[in-house]
């Protein structure tokens, strides 16, 4: 009696144990999960805690709500002008509708991968068809992806459950052949904006330099005008000089003027006059008063 009553107790305990691990279930903090009796789902979106289900019946599916991350192979695009650029990029997503993500994929991350990098990639693939080169090497990467992150969060909410936080650009390369010509297009460029700044620096240059010239002008003709009225004022004022000079005594004024006159002709090597003895140049060497020979 008594080991059956332990077998019993033993047995009991056992159920017991069996029971609580196939009836209660725990979502962490990182997963959402939903009830599923016969594949069929009757309980969504269960949110972090314990939880208690029907065993043998129901099965619970549990899905990372944390953000993944899906690194894309670099791609080839074409330009508006049907220019070709590798864009390597990757593309922040996560699980927001357990139930349609568990209907779209089963709860395969990677079937969702596989379904979620071919709408990236036609949705770049539109996007960078939309725009030129240059635009897309001016803008920025944010404001470039801002179009394609809303697009596929939109659609893809809807179709796998999933919301696109992200599409992030990690590089554009361009191909070979294309490089070549854009540099060639971008140093030609360059070589023109140097050329108009050259030609405008010059254009400044001849500016000033009239200007100073202009000014130079002035100030020359107006110190022209000045020492032309200096001069005559001077010379004004030494003709009243001498007249005064003249009027006070004209014998001594006529032979200052015949000495200033002989300092003139006769200061220099080599002077040779010929004149009359009796001319009236030699007035004063004869006789110091005037008076002839």
């Amino acid at each position: 009696m008594i080991n059956n009553r332990s077998l019993l107790i033993v047995g009991g305990l056992a159920a017991a144990a069996w029971l609580a691990s196939n009836s209660l279930y725990v979502v962490d903090e990182t997963e959402r999960a939903v009830k599923l009796r016969f594949g069929e789902v009757i309980e969504e979106n269960i949110q972090p805690g314990l939880h208690f289900k029907v065993p043998i019946t129901q099965t619970v599916r549990k899905f990372d709500t944390r953000v993944l991350t899906l690194d894309t192979d670099p791609s080839r695009y074409l330009t508006l002008e049907q220019k070709a650029v590798i864009v390597d990029s990757y593309v922040k997503w996560q699980v927001v509708d357990p139930t349609r993500y568990y209907e779209a994929t089963a709860g395969d991350e990677l079937m969702a991968v596989r379904l979620i990098q071919p709408r990236v990639d036609e949705s770049l693939r539109n996007e960078f068809g939309r725009l030129n080169l240059q635009q897309i090497i001016a803008e920025r990467r944010d404001e470039l992806m801002s179009g394609p992150t809303e697009d596929l969060n939109a659609l893809l909410r809807d179709e796998l459950g999933v919301a696109i936080l992200d599409v992030r650009v990690k590089r554009i390369d361009l191909p070979e052949d294309v490089s070549a010509a854009v540099y060639d297009r971008m140093r030609s460029e360059r070589e023109r904006e140097a050329r108009e700044w050259r030609a405008q620096g010059q254009e400044e240059a001849e500016r000033i330099r009239a200007n100073a010239d202009r000014r130079r002008q002035v100030l020359l003709a107006q110190a022209t005008e000045r020492s032309e009225t200096l001069r005559g004022e001077g010379d004004a004022e030494a003709a009243a000089v001498y007249a005064q000079a003249y009027q006070q005594d004209a014998e001594f004024f006529s032979f200052y003027r015949s000495l200033n006159a002989y300092r003139e002709t006769f200061g220099g090597d080599g002077n040779m006059m010929v004149l009359e003895p009796s001319s009236d140049f030699f007035r004063y060497l004869g006789d110091p008063r005037g008076g002839g020979e």
